[in-house]
């Protein structure tokens, strides 16, 4: 007869690899069950072009990995995870063949917006240089899983990053500071105006200057790899190939953590319309690029820049996140971009270059948005089409075929915008609990939301180890 897991996970995504870990930290039993064949999850690295092109189908660029609470407790380097950082962070070119700049040195940052916002942005960052660990434990941790350990930082956190990034651009006297910022509340695919924008580009600089905005070597595949070697090191253990479409799918065990859309818990655990609330957001459309060389970018620092945010102005990003997220495409997208191979040659062959593209549609939009993000590309770094060996595209349907949690092509596994950027999945001091005693919710669909970091899961994992206790 087999015996009773303490708690089996449902997805091999950072989160589910994380909550397996911590579970597996305190002496729990657990196991991992895989629909693909690897795990992973929005931390992949595959060869989607030509051979010896290894591309990340999803993320690329891990500001909030380096930065994780719950990874730096973790011993992944010793499982192969090695951060490699490009000399600049970001970079965000304009039209007339200059940059703003996000670099690890705020006063760089700063002198880059021009004389006129410089200050500004210096006295926006000041209150949180040097707090970085305290505050991504307390951030990191909302709803409150434990008192803050530093509720003066957070409470000024909030009063500066709830309001709409709209307010805190104000700030600003020029719209070079303005783009980049806008930019960066674009990571998470909302519109600007929203609830506690605000809070999401001040993170991402913050995480910048405290942490960089590395890739691992090898690729975001390093991350996931390095988790599940950790889980096996501790005894836990991890099936591919095996899809789970009901709770009956499954092995006993006293817990059952999902590591899924709301979506799919809801189908699988039989919660009939537990999440019919929950909203999913736009979609983007992902183009990975096998180059003959580096991207011959006009300005100078996009070529030493891990990420290149390519939008102009903070009204041509708005619009486009506006126009994606109301049901129409841009007519000019906004776009991120990465350049993993300039910091790591092994990801294509010498002297040759991947690059990473996504621009913002509609959920599920069917359209191919290739020409108007080459066309943007080519705005910023003439003679682009012309070292492009081979691409690679994907839009939301091909996102959702390859990762189910990403409902419509939602990389976000839900809208992170109003109140949702937030209350994840529902409204509840305990997002991660379900209706059913013994199944729980760890993905990205839970506070804090988006982002390779494992937060959710390590949160979730507080939940489950809590009620294991009890019983």
């Amino acid at each position: 007869m087999t015996s009773m897991l303490d708690a089996v996970v449902v997805g091999a995504g950072p989160n589910g690899l994380t909550a397996a870990v911590e579970l597996a930290r305190r002496g729990f039993s657990v196991s991992v069950f895989e629909a693909k064949e690897t795990v992973g999850g929005g931390a992949r690295t595959e060869e989607l072009t030509l051979p010896g092109f290894r591309h990340d189908p999803c993320s690329a660029v891990h500001p909030l990995g380096i930065g994780s609470p719950v990874f730096r407790t973790m011993p992944l380097a010793e499982y192969g995870l090695d951060w490699l950082h490009p000399e600049l962070p970001m970079a965000h070119p304009f039209d007339d063949g200059t940059a703003a700049v996000l670099s690890r040195s705020v006063a760089e940052t700063a002198a880059s917006f021009g004389p006129r916002d410089a200050g500004a942005y210096r006295r926006l960052v000041a209150p949180f240089l040097g707090k970085w660990d305290s505050f991504a434990a307390d951030f990191m941790s909302l709803p409150l899983t434990a008192l803050p350990r530093d509720p003066l930082t957070l409470a000024r956190f909030g009063l500066v990053g709830l309001p709409p990034s709209t307010w805190l651009m104000r700030r600003f006297r020029d719209d070079r500071a303005r783009a980049l910022f806008a930019g960066l509340v674009a990571h998470v695919i909302a519109p600007l105006g929203g609830f506690a924008t605000g809070a999401v580009g001040l993170v991402f600089a913050l995480a910048a200057h405290a942490n960089g905005w590395p890739m691992p070597r090898g690729g975001s595949q390093s991350i996931s790899d390095a988790l599940a070697a950790y889980l096996r090191a501790l005894g836990g253990t991890v099936h591919t190939g095996y899809e789970v479409k009901r709770l009956d799918d499954l092995p006993p065990a006293r817990a059952y953590v999902f590591d899924t859309s709301p979506t799919a818990l809801a189908r699988i655990a039989g919660l009939g319309r537990a999440y019919d609330g929950y909203r999913y957001g736009a979609s983007v459309f992902k183009i990975d690029y096998a180059l003959d060389g580096p991207v011959p970018w006009t300005a100078e620092e996009p070529r030493r820049a891990g990420t290149v945010q390519i939008g102009p102005s903070s009204r041509e990003i708005g619009t486009a996140l506006r126009r994606a997220s109301g049901g129409q495409p841009p007519d000019t997208p906004f776009l991120i971009t990465a350049q993993p191979s300039l910091v790591d040659p092994s990801r294509a062959p010498e002297g040759k270059h991947v690059f990473w593209a996504y621009g913002h549609v509609p959920n599920g939009w069917q359209g191919d948005f290739t020409t108007s993000m080459e066309r943007q590309i080519e705005r910023f770094a003439p003679g682009f089409r012309d070292r492009v060996l081979a691409r690679a595209t994907a839009g939301p349907r091909e996102l959702a075929e390859r990762n189910p949690n990403y409902i419509g092509g939602d990389i976000a596994c839900g809208a992170a915008s109003g109140l949702q950027l937030l209350l994840r999945s529902k409204l509840s001091l305990s997002p991660y609990t379900t209706s059913h005693p013994a199944v729980f919710l760890c993905s990205s669909a839970t506070p804090p939301g988006p982002g390779v970091h494992g937060m959710s899961g390590h949160n979730a994992a507080k939940e489950v180890w809590r009620r294991l206790r009890q019983v």
